[in-house]
């Protein structure tokens, strides 16, 4: 089966935070943090707006783009570790905003790769012949799983939306293939210990420990980790599809921040 992308959508909210509006409230300047990151402002939600609403923009803008109506779409797949509820899941709430009656939706939580697990996900589905015609989603709300105060951390996040149309094309691009892998070992580097079964139920001590916040424990070791996988799975998608990393034009990477773009080896 041919599978393509026949339609893209992407959603910011309107609210810019910006490194000088940081400044005003934490111990830091534009200059540290665009040095160390390459960021200038980040889009914050309006309070009482949860992930699905973002991505409902992005999935209605894909839909448009690729002539698909809601009622064409019979798989959601959302990527997100911030969904307006852990039950039912934020795909569920998306399906319903967007009136795709005919959907099977369900959420994927993979963090920075949330995109390429879904659309991996998806396509398997898609080529088993389950399902038709895809929406493929990610989004997330990180400005409110960050501690404002943690000034290396909270910095980095933003909140935001992107979507596709994934289904059977005969003409276009087409989607060659999808390469995914994970390493458990680091996990204690950068997580939320918070809210979930290991842990003791939300409370007033577990809310006062901050352990509902996102928290990067070694910043180090997350940098070298995406450095080194993220150039081992660019070389293993293009030697897969039989091509030379030279005949590559353009290479779209996860947007976390500049040090790691920089960071890929040239060769």
């Amino acid at each position: 089966m041919r599978l393509g992308i026949v339609g893209t959508g992407s959603y910011l909210p309107p609210k810019v935070l910006t490194n000088f509006d940081i400044e005003k409230f934490l111990d830091t300047s534009d200059e540290w943090i665009y040095t160390r990151t390459g960021i200038k402002e980040r889009r914050i939600a309006e309070d009482g707006v949860g992930v699905s609403a973002l991505c409902q923009k992005a999935c209605e803008r894909a839909m448009e783009a690729a002539g698909v109506k809601p009622s064409d779409v019979d798989l959601i797949v959302l990527g997100t570790i911030t969904p307006d509820t852990h039950c039912p899941a934020g795909a569920n709430w998306l399906e319903a905003k967007l009136g795709c009656d005919n959907a099977v939706s369900f959420d994927v939580t993979a963090a920075c790769t949330g995109f390429i697990f879904s659309l991996h996900v998806a396509s398997a589905l898609l080529k088993t012949r389950m399902n038709k015609v895809a929406l493929v989603c990610a989004g997330e709300i990180m400005s409110r799983t960050v501690n404002w105060k943690e000034r290396e951390s909270c910095i980095l996040w933003g909140d935001g939306a992107g979507a596709v149309v994934l289904t059977e094309t005969s003409a276009g691009a087409e989607v060659l293939s999808t390469h995914i892998h994970t390493d458990g070992k680091n996990g204690s580097e950068l997580l939320m210990p918070g809210g979930g079964s290991n842990t003791t139920p939300i409370s007033h001590e577990s809310v006062d420990r901050g352990l509902h916040f996102l928290k990067m424990i070694n910043a180090n070791t997350s940098l070298r980790t995406a450095v080194n996988h993220f150039a081992d799975a660019a070389l293993e998608a293009v030697q897969h599809s039989g091509y030379a990393i030279h005949d590559v034009d353009l290479i779209i990477p996860h947007q976390a921040n500049i040090r790691i773009i920089e960071g890929w080896p040239e060769n």
